[in-house]
C-alpha cells in the first residue's frame, strides 16, 4: 500500500520516517535523485526540486555523452524541475526510516522532458487511451546472487564469479531454500513497500533467480518494476 502525503506527515513529526527519496528514472532505468530530510521535504520538497540535465544524457558509467541538443558542454549543464508524484509515495522498509517518491521530469519552461523515460511511457497511455483501450503490464524480474562482495566482484571485472548455486536450479527448492536468507527479505521487503509479489523461484542458471509481480497498470507497474531492480 503506497503511503498518502498527510501519513508521511504524520510519520515525519513522530520520528517513525526522517528521511525521503526524491528520485527519477534515468536512460539506464536507474533511480537517481536526491535525500530529504523527512521535515524540509513536507514543507518545501514535495512541491518540485532539481537535477542536473545531464542525468538523461550520460552512459552507464555516468559520463556525460557529446552530441546531445538537451545537455552539453557547450550549452552548459542546466538543471531539470522534479516533481514528486506523490502517488508514488512509499515507506521503504529496507532502508530505516525511509520513504520515496518518483518524480516527473519537466524542463525550466515546466514542459514535460519528451524523452524523460517516464514521460514516454506516459505519452504512449495517452495515445492508448485516446482510442479507448487499456493495458495491463506485469514483470518477471530475473538476476543472479553470488557469493562474494560488490567490492571483490569489481576487483575481478565481473569475470569468473562464484555463484550462489553450482547447477541448474530451475523450480529446484532444494536448492533455492539455500538462498532463502536473500529470498525471503526482498520478498518481505517488497511486500511491505506496497509491491503485489506473487512468489520467487529458481531460475535455469546456477545462482539465478526469479521474482515475479502481479499485474498492474503499466505506469504503476515501470515504477515499481525500477524500483525493485534499482532501490
Amino acid at each position: 500500500m503506497n503511503l498518502k502525503f498527510e501519513e508521511l506527515k504524520r510519520d515525519v513529526a513522530s520520528g517513525a520516517i526522517d528521511t525521503v527519496i526524491a528520485c527519477m528514472v534515468d536512460m539506464q532505468g536507474r533511480l537517481v535523485g536526491k535525500r530529504f530530510q523527512g521535515d524540509f521535504f513536507v514543507k518545501h520538497g514535495y512541491l518540485e526540486t532539481h537535477a542536473c540535465n545531464y542525468l538523461l544524457a550520460n552512459d552507464i558509467e555516468m559520463e556525460p555523452v557529446a552530441g546531445y541538443t538537451c545537455s552539453s558542454w557547450e550549452a552548459g549543464y542546466g538543471d531539470f524541475v522534479l516533481k514528486p508524484d506523490l502517488s508514488t509515495l512509499r515507506r521503504i522498509p529496507w532502508l530505516e526510516a525511509t520513504a520515496l517518491v518518483i518524480c516527473d521530469v519537466f524542463d525550466q519552461c515546466q514542459q514535460p522532458v519528451a524523452h524523460s523515460p517516464r514521460q514516454i511511457l506516459q505519452e504512449q497511455l495517452r495515445r492508448l487511451n485516446e482510442r479507448g483501450m487499456a493495458a495491463c503490464f506485469a514483470s518477471e524480474l530475473e538476476f543472479y546472487l553470488f557469493d562474494e562482495s560488490y567490492e571483490d566482484i569489481s576487483m575481478k571485472k565481473y569475470r569468473d564469479l562464484l555463484t550462489s548455486g553450482t547447477y541448474s536450479q530451475d523450480y529446484h527448492i532444494l536448492s533455492t531454500s539455500r538462498q532463502e536468507s536473500v529470498m525471503r527479505r526482498i520478498r518481505n521487503g517488497l511486500h511491505g513497500a506496497g509491491i503485489a509479489i506473487e512468489c520467487s523461484k529458481g531460475e535455469w542458471g546456477p545462482g539465478q533467480g526469479e521474482i515475479n509481480v502481479r499485474y498492474a497498470d503499466p505506469l504503476v507497474m515501470a515504477d515499481q518494476h525500477t524500483l525493485i531492480s534499482r532501490a
